[in-house]
This record gives C-alpha cells, structure tokens and sequence, in this order.
C-alpha cells in the first residue's frame, strides 16, 4: 500500500485530503507543522509527498530543498500545494525539485490522477534500479542478490534489510528504524531480531558480508 504524507497546516484541506486518499486505497498521514513532518521522516519514508508552499516554522520550498539535498530522500516524489496561482510561484516550485505542482483550490478527482501518475513514474524507475557496491550487486525488482557471479538466496527480510542498507548508503540506522521499516509497528518480538537478520546476512553474503557494518551502540550502515 502507498504511503502518503501531507505537510498542510490548513486543517480542513489536510483531513478531507487524508480521507480521500483512504478511501482509494492509500495510506496518509497528515502534518500541520514541518517539525512533526521530519519526525515521521526519521521513522518511515513515505512513498510520495504533499506539500503545501505556505506553512509556519518553515515554508514548503525550504523543506523541499532539505528533501532533495539528503541522499536519503532526494528521489522522493512530491507535488506542491499552494494557494498561489503566479507562474514565478509554479517555476520557483519545479526549478527547487518539485516534481509537480498544483495550486488551490484544487480539483480532488484531478490531485488523485496526478498523485497516481507520479507513483506509476517512480515505481517504473524503482523497477530498473540497482544498487552495486564492491563486489555485491542487488538487483531489487528482480530479488536478486549477486556476490562477483554467484547468486546469494537471502529470506525475504534478509533482502529487505540489505536493500534499507544500500538504500541509505552511508548513513547509520538504528535497531529501532530497522525494526520499525522492517518488520512494522506491530513486531512484538525481541530487539535481538535486527542482530541476528544481521549475522545470517553476512554468512550468506561471505566475503561482501564486511560490508554491512556495525555501529557499536547505535545500529548499521553500508559505506
């Protein structure tokens, strides 16, 4: 299921949005403040983003900077919503990374069939991607992991685990975002989870199993 988030301070457009996505099958959370917005991005990325252009603390096109600054989320969809119908507003939008942009009011019907084109465009190009790093090659749309030219057959959170990593080249994410993005909320289970997926991942993985590595007292991350 799609994952939406909503960064609107107005609480009337920010609910109806929120219901409407729901009632198409979408998941959305809403934020009235940017600060609430990057919590939530600490723990889940979205699949794709509303963004409203006027907002306190901190405006839309800032935050859209931040976005496309981090090599975290920079490929993260998003459509801008303002009430500002000027051209330099809609170019000042798309020259920051927008990828679209539509101004209030705003036709539901209209915002669903962009939001579900953008997500069609970003998951076509999700389905080319792959991720190499050394000797390792992981091939996402195809479940594939190569270490050189030997196929390595990981269990299904194995490979969502090395794809978080690769993904988040670089940066360290701890046993609480792994076990959050991985296993979800609900996981009820023990902490030592994230450890042990980690350990069997590199015996699976052999010699590129050095790549994964540990962050004493903090969690994992790929150079």
């Amino acid at each position: 299921m799609n994952k939406i988030y909503i960064v609107e301070d107005d609480d009337n457009i920010r609910e109806l949005l929120i219901y409407t996505l729901q009632t198409q099958g979408m998941e959305a959370e809403g934020f009235a403040l940017p600060s609430e917005f990057w919590k939530a991005m600490e723990k889940k990325m979205p699949n794709l983003l509303l963004l409203d252009i006027m907002l306190p603390q901190e405006d839309g096109l800032s935050i859209l900077k931040k976005i496309r600054m981090s090599s975290r989320t920079k490929k993260l969809p998003v459509i801008m919503l303002t009430a500002k119908g000027s051209e330099y507003d809609t170019v000042l939008g798309l020259d920051s990374g927008a990828d679209d942009y539509i101004p209030k009011p705003f036709r539901m019907m209209e915002l669903l069939s962009r939001i579900r084109a953008l997500l069609r465009r970003s998951q076509s190009e999700e389905e080319t991607m792959e991720y190499k790093v050394g000797d390792l090659t992981v091939r996402p749309s195809a479940h594939q992991v190569l270490v050189g030219e030997e196929e390595v057959i990981l269990t299904l959170k194995e490979f969502e685990l090395l794809c978080l990593l690769l993904k988040n080249k670089g940066k360290v994410l701890t046993r609480a975002q792994l076990l959050d993005q991985i296993w979800g909320y609900e996981f009820d289970g023990e902490s030592r989870t994230v450890d042990v997926h980690v350990r069997t991942l590199r015996q699976k993985l052999k010699e590129a199993g050095s790549l994964v590595e540990t962050i004493r007292g903090i969690g994992y991350k790929i150079s």
